[in-house]
């Protein structure tokens, strides 16, 4: 039996429902059935509703504007033991349409250090889920749970064996990946 409460990086269970980011701070994002839901403190926060978003989702740590493929210094310390961890924040960047923008999912930093693989592995995820139309599987918090509990004890080495082995996790959820 898989434990489908394990977290991905940033991704965690929470009352049977996935969220990024940490709760208990003022900024994180809610997957949700209807779309994901931007928490802000002082603020009755902003849904967007999955069939707006188009050509996935980048995740950056530390850096709201990171040069492509990289996180910023903070995203670094963050993730480093000692008077850093936790600190910091998070970020999913997406292209939504009707109408056409770019918006910028900000999330908390948890306490505990992320693995880079679980980084790697998450934006994999939302961006093969993306692609193949299903976005709407990341606001199930039982596939998504499945899918998480695939990933999380894997290690793979490389960009292509992470890759494969997210294609793997959603193949099997019954997904065929873009």
């Amino acid at each position: 039996m898989m434990d489908t409460s394990t977290p991905l990086g940033p991704l965690e269970l929470l009352d049977g429902r996935w969220v990024m980011g940490d709760t208990g701070k003022g900024h994180w994002v809610e997957f949700r059935r209807d779309g994901l839901y931007q928490h802000e403190p002082d603020s009755e926060g902003q849904l967007i509703p999955w069939p707006r978003i188009m050509l996935g989702m980048n995740l950056t740590m530390g850096s709201k504007y990171p040069a492509r493929g990289s996180n910023g210094f903070g995203g670094l310390l963050g993730g480093l033991p000692g008077p850093w961890r936790g600190r910091g924040s998070g970020y999913l960047h997406m292209t939504l349409r009707d109408p056409y923008e770019n918006w910028i999912a900000r999330f908390d930093r948890h306490p505990r250090s992320y693995p880079g693989a679980h980084l790697v592995f998450l934006q994999t995820l939302t961006m093969q889920v993306i692609d193949a139309g299903q976005a709407h599987l990341l606001g199930d918090p039982e596939w998504l749970g499945r899918v998480v509990a695939r990933l999380a004890p894997q290690r793979p080495r490389g960009r292509r064996g992470m890759r494969e082995a997210v294609t793997g996790a959603v193949e099997a959820e019954g997904i065929e990946a873009a």
